[in-house]
């Protein structure tokens, strides 16, 4: 088959060539039949040796050279000027078949010159992880990167413990993050700089060739859609782990599906990642944290976006205060629908709040809540409280106020509340059984997952306090 991948655009100053690593016995797990369509790649071809080897980073494109990406970041908010993709491997570009550029990568394939003394490579649980988290996003309509396949390498990755080796094949609208920009600033280097922005322009902001200042146009584009993001991201109870600046794309997709998870019992201080000791990136603190990122971002343009220091510093701190503006009316826009709302009115914020104490305070699960909400079932498994009676009372004063009939309120509500997450013990389920050579537990739960909408009284199940999953790992 000929695969119509492009070189990736970069000079040799933004991206090392280098190869993937040499596996002993690749295996194909998974494979996105769907995604692979839409990206012109027959799933048949890519099931075969042909196919493996290109998933397992052993073949390769005739002129088109593998390559790992250079980056800086915040970590943790401590500033790191070379991080870049230590056991990644940007196989190309290719036209999906919307004309769209979508970056084919592989993940675990191997050390890079950026690898830090790391062996680059992944373990079986955390692409698993990466594959079901990522296809559960999908799912959910939140913008994210893509998991296109998923192969066994038939090495050991030693970690805490030995387990399986395996790499990921990962599709984005590209892999340009603050942390990119950010390695250039730090090197003053504004030729690349210029060149990042043409880029992201091209990729992810097109229409702002025609403003008067692209690259303010282009900021703009960035701030509104990380904040849709983030506000998409608070009304799953999703947790990503590590908002460091090398993890934010500048395209508004989830990237980096490290020690993400879902919420179980919901608490705005929720904490999963393992080495996030101090809860910077707690549930809560997300949208503080995107704001953070995004004004890290605003220093790396700051000559672009004017030549006087005082008039770009003052235009992007306008700019990037419009950010939590967005932010809380797309958090309305995402939360509004889970409780049957159609119309607007200015004491939604606080009927929505109010029930978030509730739960927070009665412990309860954050999908299962909102979803028992829309089959007007009883929030609580035990007696109700006058607290929640009362809420009760005024959200469905606030129902018979708006414009849609009590029936479209019920169907928004089940098309706006998932039952069925990748919840934590489960994807440990998953694991578990797939270290064992069973993958049917993965296949199972990525059926479900596909389908979130739909009842299903096996998955959408809280996990039992034996199974709840207290801290999750980035696996590097």
């Amino acid at each position: 088959m000929h695969l119509p991948l492009r070189r990736a655009p970069f000079p040799a100053n933004m991206a090392v060539e280098v190869d993937p690593a040499p596996v002993a016995a690749p295996r194909l797990i998974a494979l996105n039949d769907t995604l692979a369509g839409t990206l012109g790649l027959s799933p048949d071809w890519l099931r075969s040796p042909e196919g493996v080897a290109l998933l397992s980073g052993q073949a390769r494109i005739e002129g088109v050279p593998a390559m790992a990406q250079a980056y800086a970041g915040h970590q943790f908010g401590q500033f790191v000027p070379q991080l870049g993709d230590g056991r990644a491997h940007l196989l190309g570009t290719l036209s999906d078949n919307q004309g769209q550029l979508r970056d084919i990568q592989l993940k675990g394939s191997g050390p890079t010159p950026f690898s830090r003394r790391g062996d680059g490579l992944a373990a079986l649980g955390p692409v698993l992880r990466e594959y079901l988290v990522s296809e559960a996003m999908a799912a959910l309509g939140v913008p994210t990167t893509r998991a296109l396949a998923a192969v066994l390498t038939g090495e050991t990755v030693w970690r805490e413990r030995p387990q399986p080796g395996a790499i990921l094949t990962r599709i984005a609208a590209s892999h340009l993050r603050v942390g990119t920009f950010q390695y250039f600033a730090a090197r003053e280097d504004h030729d690349s700089l210029r060149f990042l922005c043409d880029l992201a322009i091209d990729r992810h902001a097109p229409a702002a060739r025609e403003a008067e200042n692209p690259v303010r146009a282009l900021y703009e584009t960035v701030v509104a859609a990380q904040a849709r993001l983030i506000a998409q991201w608070m009304s799953l109870g999703f947790v990503h782990g590590v908002m460091n600046t090398d993890n934010m794309t500048l395209s508004g997709e989830t990237i980096d599906y490290g020690p993400c998870a879902f919420l179980d019992v919901y608490r705005h201080d929720k904490v999963f990642s393992s080495i996030d000791r101090n809860g910077r990136y707690a549930y809560g603190n997300q949208p503080k944290l995107a704001g953070w990122n995004l004004a890290r971002l605003a220093e790396t343009l700051l000559p672009f976006i004017d030549p006087d220091d005082d008039r770009a510093l003052a235009w992007a701190q306008e700019a990037l205060g419009r950010f939590h503006t967005l932010y809380h009316e797309a958090w309305l826009g995402f939360m509004r629908p889970k409780f049957g709302l159609t119309t607007q009115e200015p004491e939604d914020a606080s009927l929505i709040g109010a029930l978030l104490d509730i739960m927070e305070g009665e412990k309860v699960d954050w999908t299962l809540s909102f979803r028992r909400l829309s089959r007007s079932e009883p929030l609580l498994d035990g007696p109700s409280s006058e607290t929640l009676d009362r809420w009760m009372t005024d959200w469905q004063a606030r129902r018979a106020r708006d414009t849609a009939s009590a029936d479209s309120q019920m169907a928004l509500m089940r098309r706006s509340n998932p039952a069925v997450i990748a919840r934590n013990h489960r994807i440990a389920e998953v694991i578990d059984a797939a270290e064992r050579g069973d993958f049917s537990v993965f296949e199972a739960l990525l059926e479900r997952i596909r389908q979130p909408f739909d009842d299903d009284a096996d998955y959408e199940t809280p996990p039992q306090p034996d199974e709840v999953v207290q801290a999750t790992f980035c696996g590097t």
